[in-house]
């Protein structure tokens, strides 16, 4: 059960922020889960990686690690010019890491809401396998965390949920849902983190066929949240964040990611 808790508390706590570079005080609120705006429209699409000013996040945008305690390197996550644009680029080496941006409770008010990003995976983990707790490793994730209602999640997990949150400072999400470019499952696989249901995954792209190459994603994120977790939950809650990450803490190995701008659509 430790490791358990441990995974539980690392990916779910990345999800949240202390404050942001600007509406600090708004984007702290949200982080907490008690900031919220209009349910009409998304508060803000997460700041452009295109606009960023030298390799520095653009604001807004925050890396996290796992907590000191477990003496893990932090994936090197910067911004990086490629082909006259900037893209945030992850490198990751026997590393986690995230970077993660507040979205202020954004309201999922439309069936038709999406998520749309491109990105680009140089060099993968071929030793990672999500289905396996000792090489749950990732080289490219774009996750949404939901503030799901607590009372939504079965009694046993939610017993589970309760005590990792008793272990973090930061309000933990209570769904986050990762779109992730994988080494060996199929395209269109939908499948729960090896250590805890609170984390779910869809595969995009897999394999090494499309390697280097650009490739371009527009989800729904209603029809996605249902998929995932629709047995929780007959709505789909606020955002609370946008997650970009890559780890390879478990196979101790290297890769190389890019991922473009991404854009919320109400």
């Amino acid at each position: 059960m430790t490791g358990a808790l441990t995974t539980l508390a690392a990916d779910l706590r990345c999800s949240c922020l202390h404050a942001a570079a600007f509406c600090a005080s708004t984007l702290a609120l949200a982080a907490l889960g008690v900031g919220a705006l209009s349910p009409a429209a998304f508060a803000a699409d997460p700041s452009a990686f295109s606009g960023a000013t030298g390799s520095q996040l653009p604001a807004g945008w925050r890396v996290v690690g796992l907590p000191e305690r477990y003496a893990k390197p932090v994936t090197a996550i910067d911004i990086t010019p490629i082909e006259g644009t900037k893209v945030l680029r992850l490198k990751a080496d026997s590393s986690y890491g995230n970077a993660v941006f507040a979205t202020s409770g954004a309201s999922v008010s439309s069936a038709s809401a999406s998520i749309s990003f491109k990105w680009r995976l140089d060099k993968p983990l071929p030793n990672a396998n999500l289905l396996a707790k000792d090489a749950d490793d990732v080289a490219l994730k774009v996750c949404l965390s939901f503030d799901m209602p607590l009372g939504n999640i079965p009694f046993a997990e939610r017993a589970l949920f309760r005590l990792a949150q008793f272990s973090s400072p930061d309000k933990l999400p209570t769904a986050t849902l990762c779109y992730v470019w994988d080494t060996t499952l199929a395209v269109d696989t939908e499948l729960a983190n090896a250590y805890t249901k609170r984390l779910r995954y869809i595969v995009l792209n897999s394999g090494s066929a499309q390697l280097g190459k650009w490739q371009t994603h527009k989800r729904n994120i209603a029809a996605d949240f249902k998929r995932a977790f629709g047995a929780e939950s007959d709505t789909t809650p606020a955002i609370s964040a946008v997650l970009v990450g890559a780890d390879a803490d478990n196979t101790r190995d290297s890769s190389l990611a890019y991922v473009g701008d991404i854009a919320l659509t109400p």
